[in-house]
């Protein structure tokens, strides 16, 4: 999560929304991202997103079922979506998202008993440190 963090913090750096994801395989980083939706002018550049797209070029595989993705902030519907069709192994995420979490706060999406995969989640790790960087980037813009 520490490595998510420092993503995060990247993102605030850069102006974006400060979530930051890493892919883990074997305790190895394979891939990391950082939101990028305004620097791309693209919806979709979701730091999990590119996380995963990441991973899935690093390794050869689309299918992730040996990886962990480490997330600073609950994800979205997309994103949720994306991890599923990924086969991501496990989802830990730090700050909850009672507006767009889909992963237990609004929907849960990850865990839909009509999917044919459903990864192990974990939420709420450091979620203290997540969710401080959330309240400061959004305080310093109002």
């Amino acid at each position: 999560m520490q490595q998510a963090l420092e993503q995060a913090r990247a993102a605030a750096l850069a102006g974006e929304v400060p979530v930051g994801a890493v892919v883990v395989r074997d305790g190895v980083v394979v891939a990391r991202a950082q939101n990028r939706m305004v620097r791309d002018g693209d919806a979709t550049s979701h730091a999990e997103v590119l996380a995963l797209r990441e991973a899935a070029r690093v390794l050869g595989d689309a299918r992730l079922t040996e990886c962990a993705l480490v997330v600073t902030l609950e994800p979205c519907a997309m994103c949720a979506g994306a991890i599923v069709l990924a086969r991501v192994g496990s989802l830990v995420f730090g700050a909850w998202d009672d507006k767009a979490g889909m992963c237990g706060s609004v929907g849960d999406v990850v865990r839909h008993p009509r999917l044919n995969h459903r990864p192990e989640v974990r939420g709420g790790v450091m979620a203290e440190e997540s969710t401080a960087l959330l309240r400061e980037f959004f305080a310093s813009r109002r």
